[in-house]
């Protein structure tokens, strides 16, 4: 093989496959990239046996090969190549040389027979969206997905995709994020899409205006977003009929400003460590103020705000970094919050519009 390209291209490459590269694997070409020249063109790709990332690059190919470097030596040296012009070339030793300027490296090639073939998912287009509308669903539910590995289907995100809608949920057994939006999809199916995967699909959107094609059957999704194509199984499992645990109606409702219920809950937070979880104290009155109290040993805190309090006054308990969470994702400058109960858990709405549901569950006091 025997390619040169632009060292900006290169390095961006490297980094967008480098995501679905492992770090250590029982099969050494997993931790390395497939390079792979042909045309005009250079073809990379990352895979962990779960997701893999390509994307394609303008080169001008000397040569048409294929080889498989490791990803973090590679990425370490082109990054630290001089712009302009990168070659990369194959001798009969099986060595590549990474050359850039006067700066030239010489690294051990694997051969590309022995990484492995990504799979051939076989799955029909499911939908086209813009690239700002997912970014926006993946932003505002991903933090409510579990970190438990006990129900593997709650790692991920159900994607609930109809003809004219798509649905994404996410949720952890304290917290639930749903967020809907309008879109025309070619077919009914619900999906479970691993968090990884989503995090790096994330990342390698391109503008607001893009679009994304999805495809999708039971067991992979492919994301195709610019020059970028994400493949990732599917998590299977049940994911939890989210629908029968939001409450219907309210005995309290409040309507606050975002940034103040933020402030309070930060600055009640401080006494509060990873070894001293005391939960929040807030109590909703019909007054117009929002009470936030918390005692641990390392003393205790006492804060209040103004917000508009219709309704029963009620006293719940919160875990502050799950409140936190919903607060800061929720990205608007007026919540409302709708309350059954201290021991039911809070509905979070925007002030305006449907861009999302959160719930919280509460924390029981030790003295209930």
């Amino acid at each position: 093989m025997n390619i040169v390209c632009d060292k900006a291209l290169l390095s961006s490459a490297i980094d967008g496959v480098s995501k679905a590269v492992t770090l250590r694997s029982s099969i050494p070409a997993l931790e390395g990239i497939l390079l792979k020249a042909e045309g005009f063109q250079l073809t990379l790709t990352g895979y962990d046996l779960e997701m893999g990332i390509t994307t394609t690059i303008e080169a001008n190919v000397r040569q048409a090969g294929e080889i498989v470097l490791s990803a973090k030596l590679l990425g370490d040296m082109v990054r630290r190549l001089p712009s302009g012009e990168v070659s990369i070339y194959t001798n009969e030793s099986g060595n590549a040389t990474i050359k850039g300027g006067v700066a030239e490296f010489d690294i051990l090639a694997m051969s590309a027979s022995d990484y492995p073939d990504l799979p051939t998912p076989g799955a029909d287009h499911t939908l086209t969206i813009k690239a700002g509308m997912l970014r926006g669903m993946i932003e505002k539910t991903l933090y409510a997905v579990s970190q438990d590995d006990k129900k593997p289907a709650h790692t991920g995100e159900l994607f609930a995709i109809e003809e004219d809608k798509l649905t994404v949920v996410a949720l952890d057994g304290y917290r639930l994020a749903i967020v809907e939006r309008p879109v025309q999809a070619e077919k009914h199916i619900r999906i479970i899409i691993p968090a990884k995967t989503l995090t790096e699909v994330n990342k390698l959107l391109g503008d607001d205006e893009d679009d994304v094609r999805i495809s999708a059957n039971r067991r992979f999704v492919v994301f195709n977003s610019g020059n970028y194509t994400i493949l990732s199984r599917l998590i299977e499992g049940e994911f939890l009929n989210y629908a029968n645990v939001i409450p219907n109606g309210c005995k309290t409702r409040v309507v606050l400003e975002t940034r103040d219920f933020i402030d309070t809950i930060e600055r009640a937070s401080l006494i509060i460590t990873e070894r001293l979880k005391n939960p929040l104290r807030i109590l909703f009155d019909a007054s117009g103020k929002v009470t936030v109290r918390c005692q641990t040993n390392l003393g205790k805190v006492v804060d209040e705000f103004s917000a508009q309090v219709e309704g029963d006054p009620v006293e719940i308990g919160f875990n502050n970094r799950y409140l936190l969470d919903a607060l800061r994702n929720a990205r608007c400058e007026k919540v409302v919050l709708e309350l059954s109960g201290p021991l039911s858990p809070v509905k979070i709405l925007p002030e305006e519009g449907e861009d999302f549901i959160y719930l919280v569950l509460p924390v029981r006091f030790k003295n209930d």
